[in-house]
């Protein structure tokens, strides 16, 4: 991931080589960039081709940004390339001196008053968070979503949820998989016998909604192997896949990936599958294939072509990195499905942000 750091005095230009050395440590891709005539003495790069051009560039490539100065220059400079809460990227503001470190955009999804804490305790500065859910102690559904790759469905259901919270009204929960942690304060567990009126669902089945506002997470954990015959178009893999994801109960959001062999590595028909639904395409070798641990389906005819008994299942727990086969091979025209999805574990605790 991407940080960017931008100033706009001398003493500003000082602190950013700090800052950057703060998300280099951390495993960020890390520059630092500030106007033409402090750039030389501080040893850093030049905002080109103006630091507002720079911003909308930076805006479209990070996902950090950070503006060394007064919060007025980094409001005014980053106003007209905001866009949605769900896509901008995290905007932090410290002042030239490192007294204090604000966070102004994406808090939550973007992860900007996490970093904020995690920085300033690194400058020696205080944090200045005001989000409504931080300020009260409460649990941010919205960045821990983000942080453990899962979809919101409803922004709209979100703010209810928090707004329950801020209120201490009880808010519900329904999980598919199991929970390690202590439930956030306010949440409990929906049983038959309570009706909360607000609640938090995550499943792959967007379509639960046992709450009057349910707010649905959807994990990205489903892997979708599949095989098919030279030449097989993009609508006759989707004519499979598709309806069999509905079936399943599968929101198409809850996929992350299509996998195959490697010789299918070139085949435009799944390429363009994938590519449609914003899905990576991973392919493994035979070999790598054959050493997937499990019960699958064997083939011999599909052995003697790509060298391994069974494509689309092997594919599928493979890239799962050892996942629950949901769905064993199926075919139709020529294209083989199998369906399987990773092994989670809910943690409330778990922030999932790169700090350290």
């Amino acid at each position: 991931m991407q940080a960017v750091i931008y100033s706009f005095s001398q003493r500003g230009a000082e602190l950013s080589k700090k800052i950057c050395e703060f998300f280099i440590k951390t495993g960020y891709d890390a520059c630092a960039q500030t106007l033409s005539k402090y750039a030389e003495k501080a040893g850093i790069g030049v905002m080109l081709p103006d630091y507002k051009t720079a911003c909308g560039a930076a805006f479209k490539t990070a996902g950090i940004i950070v503006f060394v100065g007064a919060t007025g220059i980094a409001v005014r400079t980053i106003a007209p390339f905001i866009k949605s809460k769900l896509t901008d990227p995290a905007v932090i503001s410290v002042d030239e001196k490192a007294n204090f470190v604000i966070p102004l955009l994406a808090g939550h999804i973007g992860g900007a008053n996490e970093m904020a804490r995690h920085l300033a305790e690194y400058l020696g500065a205080v944090a200045c968070v005001t989000t409504a859910t931080d300020v009260n102690g409460l649990f941010a559904v919205d960045e821990w979503a983000a942080r453990n790759n899962m979809v919101i469905t409803s922004m709209k259901a979100a703010k209810d949820f928090a707004a329950a919270l801020v209120a201490e009204k009880q808010a519900g929960l329904v999980s598919d998989f199991p929970v390690s942690s202590q439930l956030p304060p306010g949440m409990r567990l929906q049983q038959e016998d309570t009706k909360d009126d607000v609640g938090l669902v995550i499943a792959l089945d967007a379509g639960k909604k046992p709450f009057r506002s349910t707010l649905n997470l959807i994990p990205r954990i489903v892997h979708l192997g599949i095989g098919c015959r030279r030449g097989t178009e993009c609508e006759k893999i989707a004519a499979l896949v598709l309806p069999q994801l509905k079936r399943l109960g599968i929101d198409r959001r809850a996929v992350c990936s299509v996998a195959s062999v490697d010789l299918k590595q070139d085949e435009q028909g799944l390429l363009q599958f994938a590519a449609k639904n914003g899905w990576k395409a991973h392919f493994y070798t035979a070999d790598e294939l054959n050493a997937v641990a499990g019960d699958f389906t064997p083939s011999s005819f599909v052995r003697g072509v790509v060298g391994v008994d069974n494509v689309c299942e092997r594919s599928a727990v493979k890239d799962s990195c050892g996942g629950k086969l949901l769905l064993r091979k199926i075919s139709k025209d020529g294209v083989t499905l199998a369906v399987a999805a990773e092994d989670i574990v809910i943690d409330f605790l778990k922030t999932g942000l790169r700090t350290e």
